[in-house]
């Protein structure tokens, strides 16, 4: 599989991913145990038919849509802007969902376009530790592959300002760079074991050298134990970023191929989409799109204008 085709089986296995959750959204798991996700659902909340993602993936889709001419932190908080308020990669003309901190970002992110100033991240100063769910670790996948080429400095510091775009503080930003590097590891041909691995050791060592312990002892599950032994009921599925990047790490790790990994994922409800998005993207990567079940790709949404951006994005990768 080349890098062409994981980015396609990434941006495809996220949105299905996201799309098999969104309709389970907040379900409770001990009602999902009792009439499980086995297929593409309709959202009748949302009045939104199967197949449908949500803004996790629009917001994937606009961070590439952005990296398809180069990095560009400003344009990549254009593209959220765009999304808001013009609807820009959404499933269907309609913003049906949306973070609050997520949306107060965007807000901000307006006012500077607004006064004609340069666009900036959030500072970490001061920043308080409640604030630390998952609205930037689901979006940061499209960075797993175009920064594989920069020094881990790099990687890093470009991870904090995107992330700080909406979730300066430093737990959200050690998520987005484990996610990102894991996935990494993954694209570049390593399997799943030798992937956490690498994590444990490389990715620990540099993130020591980086953040404070105190906080680095949120992800010691992941880092100092393996999370594909833990329990199912010791894995959360709260959008607290921590507990958000260890459930799609365990559904990974516990599941052999792409549909166990995202039926695994949603089925542990809460916040269904963007577990099942996470994991997904992974799975996509170290299955590949032929893997992912024809019955889900028909009626994913923009499907063909989500191979056409994977196809542009693996260009400029490529180039």
């Amino acid at each position: 599989m080349n890098y062409s085709e994981k980015i396609k089986a990434a941006l495809l296995g996220f949105a299905v991913g996201d799309a098999l959750g969104t309709p389970v959204e907040y379900e409770t798991r001990e009602s999902l145990i009792r009439n499980p996700v086995k297929g593409m659902l309709g959202n009748l909340v949302r009045n939104q038919p199967p197949g449908t993602w949500s803004d996790n993936s629009s917001l994937v889709f606009c961070t590439c849509e952005s990296l398809c001419n180069g990095y560009n932190l400003e344009d990549i908080a254009v593209q959220f802007s765009n999304w808001k308020n013009n609807r820009f990669w959404t499933p269907r003309r309609r913003v049906f969902t949306m973070d609050i901190q997520i949306e107060k970002a965007i807000e901000r992110i307006d006012r500077f376009i607004e006064m004609g100033i340069r666009i900036k991240p959030y500072s970490s100063e001061g920043v308080n530790e409640k604030q630390n769910g998952n609205g930037s670790l689901m979006r940061i996948l499209p960075l797993a592959f175009s920064l594989k080429d920069l020094p881990a400095e790099d990687r890093f510091k470009i991870i904090r300002d995107v992330s700080s775009l909406t979730h300066p503080h430093v737990r959200a930003v050690t998520g987005c760079f484990i996610y990102s590097e894991f996935a990494s590891i993954l694209a570049s041909g390593k399997d799943k074991m030798k992937a956490y691995e690498e994590v444990q050791r490389s990715v620990k060592n540099f993130l020591v050298q980086k953040t404070d312990p105190v906080e680095l002892k949120h992800y010691s599950r992941i880092f100092n134990e393996f999370i594909g032994g833990f329990s199912e009921q010791s894995i959360e599925s709260t959008p607290y970023v921590v507990h958000s990047l260890e459930a799609a790490l365990w559904c990974l790790m516990r599941s052999n191929n792409y549909s166990d990994t995202v039926l695994q994922a949603v089925n542990l409800g809460g916040d269904a989409d963007t577990i099942g998005a996470l994991a997904g993207g992974l799975a996509g990567i170290l299955y590949g799109t032929k893997q992912i079940p024809e019955e889900w790709l028909s009626v994913l949404t923009r499907k063909d204008d989500i191979i056409d951006l994977a196809t542009r994005f693996a260009i400029k990768v490529d180039n």
